[in-house]
């Protein structure tokens, strides 16, 4: 099975990004199922119905949401009816939406799990024992898990507490895509942050100048997605084994010219 995984989609920027670049990668990969985190797909904070449905119509087979997830009201209204959008699975039992999803594909049964670290994160259920249900139910499945986190200490331990059971372990949330891809002890991929698709001259997708001034004063303007420079579209791809080869991987990571996105 050939999966691709694209980090945060910051704002219209990385909407651009991903109708540029991901429907040709899937087409050159022969992917078979596509994952991307979209929880600051909406002006950099959020998700709507629309830019929902424009991330499935770029090629996402699956949106995975993060600590942003409710930043929109009309998410949290809407999250139910939306059979594609993996908000996080330790949010209190009541939340909309569903922390897991069960996809068929021609090659077998994917299960999508999203998850929040806890680790300078608001304090949610228990992500590791969160796994724990979620595998005992669906340990069948091709499992590819969104760690949302902040602290690559939590993301590496998640990583091995669930390596062998999840396939491929993709850290998000911090938006620098980090370089130690790779095949855990046994035998699940691991990344501690898959990236981000916005720009390369910003902090962290945001406008730099009102990110210093949080900085330099502690205090300025509300974050606004910084529309100009270079542009950065970051993810990876992933193959399962087959016939005794074990599983193949690479980071993608694609610069985009100069340009007023």
């Amino acid at each position: 099975m050939n999966l691709i995984f694209v980090g945060d989609v910051i704002g219209r920027p990385g909407r651009k990004l991903l109708k540029k670049y991901l429907p040709a990668l899937k087409k050159e990969l022969n992917c078979d199922f596509a994952v991307v985190n979209g929880e600051n797909s909406a002006s950099g904070f959020g998700i709507t119905d629309n830019v929902y449905k424009e991330l499935i119509g770029c090629g996402a087979d699956a949106v995975t949401g993060g600590n942003h997830t409710w930043d929109r009201p009309e998410a949290f209204s809407r999250a139910d009816e939306w059979d594609r959008f993996v908000r996080p699975a330790n949010y209190p039992p009541g939340a909309p939406g569903a922390g897991c999803r069960s996809f068929d594909t021609p090659k077998g049964k994917v299960l999508v799990v999203s998850l929040l670290g806890r680790v300078f994160m608001d304090p949610y259920d228990d992500p590791f024992r969160t796994f724990d249900a979620i595998y005992e139910k669906y340990s069948d499945h091709t499992i590819i898990v969104d760690f949302h986190a902040e602290a690559t200490s939590e993301k590496n331990a998640f990583g091995l507490y669930a390596d062998g059971r999840a396939f491929l372990i993709a850290g998000t949330h911090t938006h620098v895509q980090t370089n130690d891809l790779r095949l855990l002890p046994s035998g699940s991929v691991y990344v501690t942050d898959a990236g981000m698709c916005g720009s390369l001259d910003s902090v962290i997708g945001m406008e730099k100048g009102m990110s210093l001034n949080r900085f330099l004063a502690c205090g300025g303007k509300k974050f606004e997605v910084e529309k100009r420079g270079r542009m950065v579209f970051n993810g990876l791809s992933a193959q399962t084994g087959d016939g005794g080869c074990p599983p193949s991987f690479s980071l993608i990571k694609i610069i985009d010219g100069e340009g007023d996105f």
